[in-house]
């Protein structure tokens, strides 16, 4: 009787251990699904409902500011400088003497041509004498004439090197830094300095291909430099007339006045061309575009579930883009979320 009762004491506690041990394992599984919640369960996201509004296009670029007029100056010639006249960045004139090449040899080779004229001159006027009195032939004549032609043409070649020897100013502008000092042998390939008129200053910049048919001569842009919170203004002058085969962008100049002198050639402009003014656009917020490998793509909300969408997204600001193609008035888009979702998985949207 003791084992009988024994056997069915192990049995009991055999059943009440299975018993208990599938009680805790339910109820593991209970707190772990609680844990991560239910597969089916709808996501929780934020949305807004899309409205249309007037939309002023504005496309942002990068741009090139340069000098208005800009040169290297060089000497045509080649020979000793005896004087500079001007100081280094400082402002010139249009006309005003820079610096000068001793110029002794070519005076002294324009007396003797001078005098080479005076002769071929004389010889000409007997030669034509003697033409009159039959004295001389025709070709005679004609020779002297030549002669004396060439003696003209020697004389104005030499008084042209002499007024090259002095070196001006083609514009108005500030002229950097010399190379040179007094006492150098200067010859045409030397780089004497800078000239550069900053009083207007250029600003070079390209658009995509297919905007070009938006911008016109004339127009005005407004763009910034780094350093400054000023904004300048600037008016487009010249539109180039092709569009550049391996870049597929249009390039475009304007220029701008310099009246306080506080921009410089060669720094960058952050460029805002104002496009066409839009009416009944819809624009979303950027962080509800998803980049893919065809296009760009949203969701929105579709009875109760999240629903894919691609769009046609062109101009960007620093918060939003604009739509042209794949949303209406009065769709629900999510904007949180959106890269963990998938297309027709549940959805609860919180609306805006």
């Amino acid at each position: 009787m003791k084992l009988k009762h024994l056997i069915y004491a192990l049995i009991i506690i055999v059943l009440g251990g299975f018993i208990t041990y599938r009680i805790l394992s339910n109820k593991g599984k209970n707190d772990e699904s609680k844990k991560f919640g239910d597969k089916n369960a709808p996501t929780t996201v934020s949305g807004i409902v899309i409205k249309t509004s007037t939309f002023d296009n504005n496309l942002s670029l990068s741009g090139s500011i340069e000098a208005n007029e800009q040169i290297e100056i060089h000497s045509e010639v080649s020979g000793i400088v005896e004087g500079i006249f001007f100081n280094e960045g400082t402002f010139v004139n249009k006309g005003q003497v820079l610096f000068k090449v001793n110029d002794i040899e070519l005076k002294a080779q324009l007396r003797q041509a001078i005098t080479k004229e005076g002769l071929a001159a004389e010889n000409e006027r007997r030669a034509k004498l003697l033409l009159q009195k039959e004295a001389i032939s025709q070709e005679e004549s004609d020779i002297a004439r030549a002669d004396h032609a060439s003696a003209q043409a020697q004389t104005q070649l030499i008084r042209a090197q002499i007024f090259k020897t002095s070196v001006r100013a083609p514009f108005s502008g500030k002229i950097g830094l010399r190379s040179i000092s007094p006492g150098t042998y200067i010859t045409p390939t030397v780089l004497v300095a800078k000239l550069v008129n900053t009083n207007k200053l250029k600003i070079t910049f390209s658009i995509p291909e297919k905007y070009a048919s938006e911008v016109q001569s004339g127009s005005k842009i407004d763009f910034t430099v780094s350093g400054s919170n000023k904004t300048y203004s600037a008016k487009i002058y010249a539109i180039e007339p092709e569009v550049a085969v391996a870049t597929r962008t249009l390039q475009i100049r304007a220029i701008t006045e310099n009246t306080d002198g506080k921009l410089f050639p060669g720094t960058f402009a952050d460029i805002k061309l104002p496009l066409n003014i839009i009416k009944d656009a819809i624009v979303v917020p950027s962080q509800a575009i998803i980049p893919i490998q065809d296009g760009k793509k949203v969701f929105i909300a579709d009875m109760g579930k999240a629903k894919e969408v691609m769009v046609d997204a062109t101009t960007r600001t620093d918060s939003s883009i604009l739509i042209l193609a794949g949303l209406k008035a009065g769709d629900t888009l999510i904007t949180s979320g959106v890269m963990s979702l998938k297309n027709e998985a549940p959805i609860k949207v919180k609306v805006k």
